[in-house]
């Protein structure tokens, strides 16, 4: 089955679906996306390369799994399907929302462009991975404050999207288990539909 993309006008509102395979180009449209921080019960993070067949930022380090959801999907859903796809992890006991509204547009150094409405998610588990090699290169668990010292000190190369949310998730606090969870309602309206 193909898996399909939700694209957004500017103010986030669904406007049709695209074929995953076929989204990401010089000229890709703004659509639907979510980035997870999977932390363990220490407050370590998850952290992830990416595979080095993925079309965009092959081989990058970031953090622990990001995807789309499909049509009408919901969002805790499609985070907790690509957790076992990506991860193999099972379903987290909670996955939070952090972030509703982060949005980034990045381009890779061979034009490819990522431009989605991307919300931040939470998730806590102290299960391994087992990682799927078409998504995932490698991982490690790191505590949070090394994570971000690496990260804005520059000693970390991460993903675009990874390298803004940073910022805003250490304004949320120190400690990332006790991180508020953000209210639905400030999710875009596509996003509303799919939460």
């Amino acid at each position: 089955m193909t898996e399909q993309v939700v694209l957004l006008d500017e103010q986030g509102h669904g406007i049709g679906v695209a074929d995953k395979a076929t989204v990401h180009h010089l000229d890709t449209p703004l659509h639907l996306a979510f980035s997870c921080y999977v932390f363990n019960s220490r407050g370590e993070l998850l952290v992830t390369r990416r595979a080095r067949g993925k079309k965009t930022w092959p081989g990058v380090v970031t953090n622990s799994c990001c995807g789309h959801p499909g049509p009408s999907e919901p969002f805790v859903a499609a985070v907790q399907r690509r957790l076992a796809d990506e991860l193999g992890l099972p379903a987290a006991p909670s996955v939070d929302l952090l972030l509703p509204k982060f949005r980034y547009r990045a381009v890779m150094d061979n034009g490819t462009v990522e431009n989605e409405l991307c919300p931040v998610f939470r998730a806590v588990t102290d299960t391994a991975p087992d990682l799927s090699p078409d998504e995932v290169d490698e991982y490690g668990w790191m505590s949070w404050p090394l994570f971000v010292s690496l990260v804005t000190g520059g000693e970390l190369t991460v993903s675009p999207w990874c390298r803004e949310q940073v910022d805003q998730l250490v304004a949320l606090g120190s400690d990332p288990l006790t991180w508020p969870v953000a209210d639905e309602a400030g999710l875009p309206a596509a996003a509303r539909v799919v939460a």
